[in-house]
């Protein structure tokens, strides 16, 4: 699917993502960071009763995934804990729809503060949380590591649902 230049995001399906989805999540949370999280840290993440995830797919029949968030509920707060979409698929507006219905899910789940942390380097994923609403509250220096480079701050974002 790399024809996807004139992509309209409002034919992303977001689909509620559990344990059965682990498999996914871990294969392209593996494409896109490191160090990847294993299949196992997905499922017990998915499989949590304060978790919320969802899938982005797109296509026909069948569906392809073509992003993830995961976040987790506390008391009135919720926490992105990682989000990612496929690298032919980025920046085509997959992201927002993540971040929108992750923020919709932990809004009805009475969630005051949608927070999350980003590399201070991530200047796409910047801009999207920006644009979103969120706004920089804490750094935590050093926190990202980088295979062969020096470590990355982290920005502490929040977002007031």
């Amino acid at each position: 699917m790399s024809d996807n230049a004139a992509f309209d995001p409002k034919y992303v399906s977001l689909l509620w993502a559990g344990p059965d989805q682990a498999a996914e999540v871990a294969r392209l949370h593996a494409e896109l960071f490191s160090p990847a999280w294993s299949e196992d840290s997905v499922r017990a993440l998915l499989d949590h009763p304060a978790s919320t995830a969802f899938l982005a797919m797109v296509g026909g029949n069948p569906k392809t995934c073509v992003g993830f968030v995961m976040a987790q509920l506390a008391a009135d707060e919720a926490e992105i804990l990682s989000v990612g979409v496929a690298k032919d698929w980025q920046r085509k507006g997959i992201g927002k729809r993540l971040i929108e219905g992750v923020a919709r899910a932990a809004q009805r789940a009475e969630a005051k503060k949608l927070f999350l942390e980003v590399a201070a380097d991530n200047d796409a994923a910047m801009e999207l949380y920006s644009r979103a609403g969120f706004l920089g509250i804490g750094l935590r220096r050093g926190y990202y590591e980088r295979p062969g480079g020096q470590a990355v701050d982290a920005v502490t974002l929040a977002l007031k649902l």
